[in-house]
């Protein structure tokens, strides 16, 4: 997820190259984890099924999602389509054994129950804008209402204290919002390529200007705590932290477009280096602890 949305981040800031160099990392990434979980299935099923019904078996929907959202924007609309499908069929499978291990008071990573969805509605918003599908523009619409419902049902349970204690995962408290308001930058945009819903238009991007400034309120409390309680070690939590810093970024760029808010894509432009920055230190620790490990 990280590394497929610094990678779409960097597409909007047209630095094509390196853009490019880091989604061949994270469809790499991709293959690898989707083989792990075929071989997994294989020899360990029963471990496989507990592990699916935690919160975090979600990451497997949203990253295909955003996957697909970088290869779509490449031009690769077939693969966002098989992106599409595969990520749907994941989120439908895996919903239902998450809700139902959801726990009180809830951590960050159990808020991939709202951003899974979004992910769906901005592939499928990324999609129908590419393939001028008026009526997938329409279904993007569902997976964005109900990311919104999750959402609301998850952070009235979260712990504040996870902004103290967290391992990265706390992070997610403000991707969450920042996902939401890409999708409703994306519909935005779309009503608007498409002619479709014209009377919809205003509302959807004022919806997708206040999901940015809520974004934004959490930005501003998740960085005063990491400045207030550091935590400079690595760990591969942190993971859930360059996710949201690469989607405030990608939010910003969609939210500005939308809106004719030159103040959010200029704050986009220097954003998405703050997240290729982090993205580049919380892989070099990877790569250091797998050395490690070995």
């Amino acid at each position: 997820m990280g590394t497929g949305i610094v990678s779409v981040a960097l597409e909007h800031d047209g630095h094509e190259a390196l853009s490019r160099i880091v989604l061949a990392l994270a469809a790499a990434l991709w293959l690898l984890l989707a083989a792990a979980v075929i071989g997994r299935a294989v020899g360990d099923r029963a471990g496989l099924l507990g592990d699916a019904r935690t919160p975090a078996a979600l990451t497997g929907s949203a990253a295909t999602a955003v996957l697909g959202t970088r290869l779509t924007l490449l031009g690769w609309t077939w693969a966002g389509i098989a992106a599409l499908c595969i990520a749907a069929l994941l989120w439908a499978a895996l919903l239902e054994p998450v809700l139902g291990a959801l726990e009180r008071p809830a951590v960050g990573v159990e808020l991939l129950v709202a951003v899974a969805p979004e992910a769906l509605a901005v592939l499928a918003a990324t999609v129908a804008e590419a393939e001028r599908a008026a009526w997938l523009l329409v279904v993007a619409l569902a997976p964005f209402a109900l990311g919104l419902l999750c959402y609301a049902y998850v952070i009235a349970r979260f712990d504040a204290r996870q902004l103290a204690v967290g391992r990265g995962d706390h992070w997610i408290a403000g991707g969450a919002v920042a996902i939401a308001a890409l999708a409703a930058g994306l519909l935005t945009s779309g009503t608007a390529t498409l002619g479709v819903w014209p009377g919809a238009h205003a509302p959807l991007r004022d919806v997708a200007l206040v999901l940015w400034a809520t974004a934004m309120l959490w930005l501003v409390a998740l960085l005063v705590a990491e400045a207030r309680w550091p935590r400079p070690a690595y760990d591969p939590h942190r993971w859930s932290t360059v996710f949201p810093l690469g989607m405030y970024a990608v939010c910003s760029f969609a939210v500005g477009a939308a809106a004719h808010a030159g103040g959010v894509t200029d704050f986009a432009r220097v954003w998405v280096w703050v997240a290729f920055a982090v993205w580049a230190v919380v892989l070099v620790g990877t790569v250091r602890h797998a050395r490690q490990d070995r």
